[in-house]
């Protein structure tokens, strides 16, 4: 054979023999704080190992709705940052009202037909040749982890709470040194300032700091056959948990850093849990480090048409208060007018979301609302990270959403906690601990955070010590996210066990 010949054919050989890219499936919850930390995720993976390919998977409604244009449930699609989507089906394609509806009947459908959908995802991408090499997903898919085995597919789950959230729940479970009995008498005492101390958390929890479903859940003896909405996600969170003990090495992804949550963190891998901190995941921090970042951020929500990024522009450094509950908090009137006359008193400029659900019949004048409020806008959606990086933004009024909640910690935005339910409590426990925010007092009797003590937090937010902790934490964050961070490594070393001879679960 000519000298030619053969270093083509050897050419040849190796090009067979070179392993394909790696495919990773992040499945999701259709639900905005779910979609939005694995849509962080997906971008993450990709900036972690060029060339692979992410595919993020959720229910077919919520594709429409983030794509719009395209109504097909078999289409793939890929948006600016170069993730693909494909679409498994929840058995409800047209949408499911979680106010009106049968919240069980749901679950079950999710878990039935979502298996069968996936699974035959999973096929498709085999017989194409883009087989899947790694899956990943979030809370309340613990069935997305027996789809993934039976095709013979490494899994791990992607925890989008805090780690001291899901040491509460890995405890609770695991009944470890009582601390069942503990929560669950405190929660039957009705007293919300009585303390709990979760074994490994070094700073001790109040009943009020719990996450909420944990709270509904302790005081009933079998959260499987409850119809309490409540006590039925906690139900989810603990098969999540019970699927990971099927696992042989059991991994959780968690969108924290090793800074803020080392006890956490300590305590749920002393017990066996492969826990990774790869935070924070925000598609923000990635696009700094010349990851693409996507022409829309295809949200389940349309952005408002007003230009609010322009009218922080004409706003002093510091001098912003931005207000949003998230995408499901439900705020009433008495909640709206407390706001409103909190900012109007207060005389600092304000950009608040106040979502189209939460202004139908309860006779809101967004306009009289900007009009009272004196230099203040009103919208019904926006791009968060964008407005809490922008220079004008000094305090952001939050639910304590868990994405909420890193977004303000990675800008150094000081926050007013007002948590509602899940794990907020415990977020907004977190950001005092750290030093960069303070929870809110609201009325007893319906939960309201009033105009007086809106005023007293922003006065608090808005103090030197205060303000120096959160530049403090924004520091740390983005450390930790960058290369050669401590998130960043953690990330990369999951990533080539799963792809190592042997790896995976």
């Amino acid at each position: 054979m000519p000298a030619m010949a053969r270093e083509e054919k050897v050419a040849e050989t190796k090009a067979k023999a070179k392993p394909a890219p790696p495919h990773y499936l992040v499945v999701t919850f259709p639900a905005q704080g779910h979609i939005s930390p694995a849509r962080h995720l997906a971008q993450r993976l990709l900036r972690a190992t060029p060339g692979s390919r992410v595919t993020l998977s959720t229910a077919v409604s919520a594709c429409r709705k983030m794509f719009p244009e395209n109504n097909a449930a078999e289409v793939e699609l890929v948006d600016g940052a170069g993730i693909h989507y494909a679409a498994y089906s929840d058995g409800h394609d047209e949408g499911f009202d979680r106010e009106k509806g049968d919240n069980a009947a749901y679950m079950r459908a999710l878990r039935l037909v979502g298996a069968q959908t996936l699974d035959a995802l999973l096929g498709r991408f085999r017989d194409e040749g883009r087989p899947v090499t790694r899956i990943v997903y979030t809370l309340l898919l613990s069935w997305v982890a027996a789809v993934a085995r039976a095709h013979g597919v490494p899994s791990a789950l992607y925890w989008i709470q805090p780690a001291t959230v899901l040491a509460a729940y890995f405890h609770y479970l695991r009944r470890t040194d009582g601390v069942d009995k503990a929560i669950a008498d405190a929660a039957r005492a009705g007293d919300l300032w009585a303390e709990v101390q979760i074994p490994g958390i070094t700073a001790q929890l109040r009943v009020r700091d719990l996450p909420s479903f944990l709270i509904s859940g302790a005081v009933v003896d079998d959260p499987a056959s409850s119809d309490d909405p409540y006590v039925m996600v906690l139900a989810e969170f603990l098969e999540d948990l019970a699927a990971l003990a099927r696992e042989d090495d059991p991994k959780v992804l968690v969108n924290t850093f090793d800074a803020m949550e080392p006890d956490a963190v300590a305590t749920l891998r002393e017990h066996g849990l492969g826990v990774v901190p790869v935070g924070p995941l925000l598609s923000f921090l990635d696009a700094g480090l010349g990851t693409p970042a996507p022409a829309s951020n295809n949200d389940l929500f349309q952005q408002d048409g007003k230009d609010y990024m322009a009218w922080l522009d004409a706003q002093q450094e510091g001098s912003v208060v931005y207000i949003s509950f998230g995408s499901l908090s439900v705020m009433s009137e008495r909640q709206v007018a407390e706001i409103a006359r909190g900012m109007a008193d207060s005389g600092r400029p304000f950009l608040w979301v106040l979502r189209k659900d939460n202004r139908a019949g309860a006779g809101i004048d967004v306009d009289g609302i900007s009009e009272k409020g004196g230099n203040g806008m009103v919208v019904e959606w926006c791009e968060q990270g964008k407005v809490l990086g922008h220079a004008a933004v000094g305090c952001f009024v939050t639910h304590c959403g868990w994405n909420s909640t890193v977004e303000s910690v990675a800008c150094g935005v000081p926050a007013v906690g007002v948590p509602q339910w899940t794990d907020q409590g415990t977020n907004a426990w977190l950001l005092e601990r750290i030093g960069v925010g303070v929870r809110a007092a609201v009325s007893e009797d319906d939960g309201v955070l009033e105009a007086e003590e809106l005023q007293r937090c922003l006065a608090f937010a808005a103090s030197e010590p205060v303000r120096a902790q959160a530049a403090l934490w924004r520091d740390k964050a983005r450390a930790a996210a960058a290369q050669g961070g401590s998130s960043e490594k953690n990330l990369r070393a999951f990533m080539e066990q799963a792809i190592a001879p042997g790896g995976g679960n």
